[in-house]
């Protein structure tokens, strides 16, 4: 464990190499605050799970921190024993995964099937009609089956990483969400059943199916 009792201090000791599972930040912090701190551990490509602890409840600064790429926010008054619990699956936590895929191979999972070559999506041998757009997002979420990505993750793939849309700070949001909404009509239209995607309302979505994802050479489908 590494402690640091400003920011500096802990940008400073990342000039050299500094072995860490995840980073702890408190919210408010000498002269640059925990929240200020995460695009500059970003910037220097320092893309570990960030955590706060904090003692202010979670009200909006938990959803400013979400947005901001962390990726739980704590209250101090919980107890220790949830904070240890708690960092402890961060650390298990990792970036999302975009593999890649060779044009003449497919991306399997269950009853899906992603055509990386032209962008298709197929569901039990059917084209679900998603667009680019659509695609890149099931992509991700597919790549990643069974772990939360954000909303900033998700419009990333969307659009591009940084990208600002929509009116105020976490307008992006609505476009996340009626973006997934128009994906799993498209997927419900052709399986009346389909709940692959979850729903994580602070933080994003997940693909969640009992099969395991593999690449397969191109499937004439």
């Amino acid at each position: 464990m590494h402690c640091f009792g400003d920011g500096q201090s802990l940008l400073a000791a990342l000039e050299a190499p500094l072995e860490a599972d995840v980073v702890l930040l408190d919210w408010n912090l000498p002269q640059t605050s925990g929240i200020d701190l995460v695009p500059e551990l970003r910037q220097r490509g320092i893309d570990l799970p960030i955590v706060f602890l904090t003692g202010h409840a979670p009200t909006l600064r938990e959803s400013q921190a979400l947005d901001r790429g962390a990726i739980d926010f704590i209250y101090k008054l919980r107890g220790t024993d949830v904070v240890v619990r708690r960092l402890r699956r961060a650390a298990k936590m990792t970036k999302p995964v975009i593999p890649k895929v060779q044009d003449d191979q497919a991306l399997i999972n269950g009853k899906l099937v992603l055509r990386h070559r032209v962008s298709r999506a197929y569901w039990n041998g059917a084209d679900v009609g998603l667009t680019l757009g659509e695609y890149k997002i099931v992509y991700l979420l597919v790549a990643n089956r069974g772990q939360q990505q954000s909303y900033r993750a998700i419009y990333d793939r969307l659009r591009y990483e940084g990208f600002i849309a929509g009116a105020g700070e976490n307008g992006y949001r609505v476009n996340v969400r009626s973006t997934i909404k128009r994906i799993r009509k498209k997927f419900l239209s052709l399986d009346p059943v389909f709940k692959e995607i979850e729903t994580y309302s602070t933080f994003g979505y997940a693909w969640h199916a009992p099969e395991g994802a593999v690449v397969y050479p191109a499937l004439e489908v």
